[in-house]
């Protein structure tokens, strides 16, 4: 006869430092430093390419040349539009077994400069933009902001700007009404309190010192560009530049048991999927894939979003150089779309439904579906790919739990899961868990980034 022990899903001790070893502890902090520094480093998916292409040469990874001959251990990439990035193990087995992908979105959040962004407005000058991804604004006025991205210019030659990431460097803000003046502000709702239209970025108060000069305010700030970048007002024609929050990513909570930094959406998966395939690339029967991409923010539309033909372009160039079908790899193929999921907040208890609710500490998040209300735009994974990839976890020592985005009709979300299916590739979602998540400041556990990594390792080895 069964126990009660072998009958009931045991969620007693479901907390992963009830269960995680002091090897084990020492080593998620050893790879969260890592981590950490990464992601100061990395905050737009331009800076995550270059330096996840940096981190890859240094491990024996280089160009994906077209038409070459590929061999078990070869270790290769390729950029696409420097804001998406693929990189492959060639494993023991040939590409008719598949591959094993491990699929994370690097942009976040933000606040994109408009075309043409620069106005002058009672002798201050301002940079109007356009929010790009779900925000909720009132996150982002009278917060530190830095200023990323790059200039093109009509020669043919990119400016990199960043303005605020040294220390040495001014920061940029969106001013806030004061409450001495905001009761009629206060009595709004919050989405109507601010408007995308009241997300300008102050820049300058200062005149520009010839008095004959017109609009000498905005003239002031672009001399100061001119000076450093070379650029002209023309030149925000050809830009793409954003405003990021201007955090460092550090240790949060008395305990230190917390990271906290801009952009863990979805760079915490990003990472570990870089970090793993880097880390398991002398011991992989199966080909690994790690799928780092653009514009899931928005819809995943685009040149460098997952709907782009890149990725099948990056395989089928993988399956030429064996000789197999594309079709047939994609048919043997496993992905896990690596993305964050809502990590239950006690302080916003009512939109979670506690029973499958994600949580911090208890590893990472698997999730069958996605979506939101009745499952929409869901990739929704079959039974037996559940059971997969509890199987790879279990054998694997990786402390996971289940996860759903909140409670049925409250909202939802979606990945790039549905995107990787629609290909005929068997998906399922797994990420980190994630308080405040899509806010300037984004809370995970430690020990969940650590055994997000370690999920990505049991799918690549699996």
């Amino acid at each position: 006869m069964s126990t009660k022990h072998d009958l009931l899903f045991d969620t007693a001790h479901c907390n992963g430092y009830d269960r995680i070893s002091p090897d084990e502890l020492s080593a998620a902090e050893a790879y969260c430093d890592g981590y950490k520094a990464f992601l100061t480093a990395s905050k737009t998916e331009r800076e995550f390419v270059s330096n996840a292409v940096s981190l890859a040469e240094e491990n024996g990874f280089r160009p994906l040349i077209r038409g070459e001959t590929l061999t078990p251990g070869d270790r290769v990439y390729r950029i696409n539009r420097n804001k998406s990035l693929l990189l492959a193990v060639i494993g023991k087995e040939g590409l008719d077994k598949g591959v094993a992908i491990c699929a994370a979105h690097i942009d976040s959040p933000r606040l994109d400069i408009k075309p043409n962004p620069l106005v002058e407005d009672s002798e201050f000058a301002i940079l109007k933009t356009h929010y790009y991804g779900g925000i909720r604004k009132y996150h982002w006025v009278s917060i530190p902001l830095e200023l990323h991205g790059v200039v093109c210019l009509k020669t043919g030659e990119t400016v990199q700007v960043s303005i605020g990431k040294d220390t040495s460097d001014p920061l940029l803000t969106i001013p806030d009404l004061l409450p001495h003046l905001a009761d009629k502000q206060a009595k709004e709702p919050l989405y109507a309190a601010f408007s995308g239209e009241d997300l300008n970025l102050m820049v300058g108060s200062k005149p520009y010192p010839d008095q004959e000069e017109k609009e000498r305010f905005k003239l002031m700030v672009l001399d100061l560009l001119h000076e450093k970048y070379g650029i002209t007002e023309a030149d925000f024609i050809s830009a793409e530049l954003c405003a990021v929050p201007a955090y460092d990513a550090r240790d949060y909570g008395l305990d230190r048991s917390l990271i906290g930094a801009y952009g863990q959406d979805d760079k915490v998966c990003g990472y570990a999927a870089l970090r793993a395939l880097l880390d398991t690339a002398d011991s992989l029967n199966r080909t690994g894939v790690c799928m780092l991409v653009d514009k899931e923010e928005i819809g995943s539309e685009g040149v460098s979003g997952m709907k782009s033909l890149f990725f099948d372009t990056f395989v089928s160039d993988l399956c030429d150089a064996q000789g197999v079908p594309l079709k047939t790899c994609y048919e043997n193929a496993f992905c896990l779309s690596a993305d964050v999921t809502a990590a239950f907040d006690p302080n916003f208890a009512s939109v979670y439904e506690l029973q499958n609710a994600s949580r911090v500490n208890w590893g990472v998040g698997v999730a069958k579906y996605t979506g939101s209300r009745g499952k929409g735009e869901s990739n929704d994974a079959g039974a037996e790919t559940v059971a997969k990839l509890r199987r790879l976890l279990d054998d694997a020592g990786v402390i996971w739990h289940l996860a759903e985005l909140g409670k049925v009709d409250v909202g939802g979300g979606g990945t790039v899961a549905m995107y990787m299916a629609n290909r005929n590739i068997e998906t399922i979602d797994a990420g980190t868990p994630v308080l405040a998540m899509h806010a300037p400041l984004e809370l995970t556990g430690k020990l969940d980034c650590y055994m997000t990594y370690r999920c990505m390792k049991a799918v690549y080895c699996g």
